[in-house]
């Protein structure tokens, strides 16, 4: 960079100048890449991954067997290289797409824009991605596309056999998700009728046997003859020592705090990586270290901390305000002495981006003066490469969707990791050096632990699942070769609540037009249902609304030290009918207001997130229009809207028992309603309505709406029966 002031005087300014240059060269603004290979050429970098040297076996295998199981090493760059390679093999050349499923939506579109920069086009070109609400490719031109598992089995309903595919690989299959599973089994049938079509299943921890068996179509005995075959691939992990406690820690969310502050104390320099469970806990530690990383700007001789937090909801704003805030480690005085280089230098410095299509601070590189600490939840344990990590601290816990056949509700529950997932998430300590890891527990624990994390379609509510294996033509659930069995239980549930909302008919079948139409929605059979029937109660503007609004976490915001500030203008949008109404108060606001982003700061909202639900709404309402439902909007009738959610939630139904407690209407279990609704802090109804169950501390019901009971009969006539209690007590 060349620095040209503007007006420069003989000699006296001159000075000035040089002064002010050696202190931006003292600051040291250009960034340290974590990468050895950094000065080489993209194809250059390329050649070094490990997978590189196994490109052609890669490739040679796939022209002798039709499966291919990849076990690969964490960084070996299975991710990003194996399409390439399809690529440059010609395996697109025919105008079929190469096909890479992720486990989540965050994989999908960072890989596919790293792979796009690799191939040095524009992400939507020659390289896209397709998730859930979000698309950037073109079917004419994009030759490989990254999507969700949900996605290309969706895709399945217009093209059961992926004629549009001639490769798909199922990447990061350890994860085993309800999709995983499905895919895999569908997959499995695919491949009997298109002897042309190419699976590969990648991961870093498989069970690479038992996959290769599940997809062995072969008979006999003869291994030659063998359809799937396993090929091993070494990374280029660097040794990471392990650490364990000598007690068991009595609150491992504040022992992760005295961990990072020991290790910034006492070890050289490297990022740290935090491991928690959820939202709530990851920004409680973030405020916590916050504070300390305060304390150490009276200390200029001691390294900077800069504290990102990283969720799946986290939002793009909350990135930028942490990154720039109080925690970030640019002395002002230091800032104020080069302000004069102009707003492109200070982008520089901060790290901000806003072109940034992710807005993931946590994937860029910071000032070798500057310890960077990454808090984040179970989605930085696989997928996501984070560079720079040279210590990893694991509290040993993960928060898991868990659903619970009694109370036919789905749990989120805070349970202890396995084996498989602690060495996963030690592994982020050994990317780029030696590393270390400290977990927060001792090593008997450890050894205590489940070796693999138990399969998510065997602790999932299967309605969602059954729904989408009907629309394909599996006819009998009970026969499908499913890598995983789920527990009987689980499926007789998903049938009874299927049924019970009239998509499936006496004989377990589809029903026409209902039935086919919940299948194509990308959403829970019950947010289906509530928009299908919206045209009924003449609300489908709303109904489009509240659907769009539930699928966008954190709309409220809560600003460090703004707590009281946040929830009294979130209670200014609330109503005695609960979260739902209030949910669609605020988005009729925010379109009042010209979708402003200043209006959404001085009401503690997210802006990213109202923006990202408007895009929702909108292709909801696209399937609304292909069906043929009137999109009309009520003129102030809030019980049309609430007898529209109830219509689809009416499975989801609680009653207030004497005790002052609620009890879910269908099996009698106890809950509470959660803290966060506006419903919590007011008179009690005697009836509700939730979307969701979150387990905590207690059982707490999410998005909850107040009903009377009369509507559950005049609606689920077919699922309650209204009795009076003499009635009751005759019986």
């Amino acid at each position: 960079m060349s620095f040209k002031p503007k007006f420069l005087k003989p000699g006296e300014e001159l000075l000035a100048f040089e002064e002010e240059r050696s202190s931006v060269a003292d600051l040291d603004y250009s960034k340290v890449i974590f990468n050895p290979y950094s000065s080489l050429s993209i194809e250059q970098q390329r050649q070094q991954l490990p997978i590189f040297q196994y490109r052609n076996h890669l490739l040679y295998l796939l022209e002798c067997f039709q499966t291919l199981v990849i076990v690969g090493e964490t960084s070996c760059g299975k991710s990003t290289q194996v399409p390439q390679y399809l690529l440059e093999a010609g395996w697109s050349s025919n105008g079929k797409q190469i096909g890479v499923t992720e486990p989540r939506r965050l994989s999908a579109t960072t890989l596919s824009n790293r792979v796009a920069e690799e191939k040095g086009v524009i992400c939507g070109q020659d390289v896209g991605f397709s998730i859930r609400f979000s698309e950037c490719c073109d079917p004419k031109v994009t030759k490989i596309k990254y999507m969700t598992e949900g996605t290309l089995v969706r895709e399945m309903m217009a093209d059961p056999l992926l004629n549009s595919y001639s490769v798909i690989m199922v990447d990061e299959a350890h994860e085993r998700s309800v999709y995983t599973d499905i895919l895999l089994g569908l997959l499995r049938k695919i491949i009997r009728k298109r002897p042309d079509l190419r699976i590969i299943i990648s991961s870093a921890t498989l069970e690479a046997e038992i996959l290769r068996n599940f997809f062995n179509t072969n008979e006999s005995k003869n291994s030659s003859k063998d359809t799937a075959t396993i090929i091993s691939i070494e990374g280029r992990n660097f040794p990471v020592d392990i650490h364990y406690v000598c007690e068991p820690v009595p609150n491992y969310v504040q022992a992760c705090v005295d961990t990072v502050i020991k290790i910034h104390r006492f070890e050289p320099g490297g990022g740290i990586l935090v491991f928690l469970t959820g939202q709530e806990e990851v920004e409680h530690v973030v405020r916590l270290l916050i504070n300390y990383a305060r304390t150490l700007k009276n200390h200029s001789t001691e390294r900077k901390l800069l504290i990102l937090p990283l969720y799946a909801a986290l939002p793009t704003t909350d990135q930028m305000m942490l990154q720039a805030s109080e925690n970030m480690v640019i002395q002002r005085s230091q800032i104020r002495r080069i302000k004069g280089l102009g707003k492109f230098l200070l982008a520089k410095l901060f790290n901000f981006s806003r072109s940034d299509p992710s807005s993931m601070k946590v994937f860029k590189s910071v000032s070798r003066y500057v310890r960077r600490v990454i808090v984040a939840t179970n989605i930085a344990e696989a997928s996501l490469t984070i560079g720079g990590i040279s210590y990893v601290v694991d509290c040993g816990f993960v928060k898991l969707r868990w659903y619970n056949s009694n109370s036919c509700t789905d749990c989120l529950v805070v349970v202890p990791v396995s084996q498989a997932s602690a060495d996963q998430r030690a592994g982020r300590a050994g990317r780029v050096c030696s590393g270390k890891t400290y977990r927060l527990c001792t090593e008997e624990d450890y050894l205590k632990l489940p070796a693999q994390t138990c399969p998510v379609i065997q602790r999932s509510s299967l309605a969602s699942v059954i729904l989408q294996l009907k629309a394909l033509g599996i006819e009998n659930i009970l026969r499908f070769n499913f890598p995983a069995a789920p527990p009987a239980k689980n499926v007789i549930n998903a049938l009874e609540l299927l049924y019970a909302l009239g998509a499936l008919d006496d004989n377990g079948q589809l029903t026409s037009p209902l039935g086919l139409r919940m299948s194509e929605f990308p959403l829970h059979p019950m947010f289906a249902k509530m928009l299908l029937v919206s045209g009924d109660f003449e609300c489908s503007e709303e109904a489009v609304i509240i659907v769009a609004m539930l699928h966008v976490e954190n709309i409220f915001i809560s600003p460090p030290g703004q707590g009281l500030q946040a929830r009294k203008a979130k209670y200014g949008f609330s109503v005695k009918e609960g979260d739902h109404i209030t949910l669609l108060n605020v988005y009729n606001a925010f379109i009042k207001e010209n979708k402003s982003r200043k209006w959404c700061t001085q009401h503690f909202l997210n802006y990213k997130g109202l923006m990202r639900a408007e895009e929702i709404r909108k292709q909801l309402a696209k399937f609304l229009t292909k069906f043929k439902i009137p999109l009309v909007k009520t003129e102030g009738d809030v019980d049309a809207v609430c007898h529209c959610i109830v219509a689809g939630f009416f499975a989801n139904s609680a009653y207030l028992h004497y005790s002052g407690v609620y009890k879910t209407i269908c099996g009698d279990h106890t809950l509470y309603i959660h803290p966060s609704s506006v419903l919590y802090s007011q008179k009690a109804p005697q009836c509700v309505v939730f979307s969701e169950v979150l387990h905590t501390s207690k059982e707490y019901m999410r998005d909850v709406t107040a009903v009377e009971p009369s509507w559950l009969c005049e609606l689920a006539p077919h699922y309650y029966q209204y009795r009076t209690a003499r009635e009751l007590a005759a019986q």
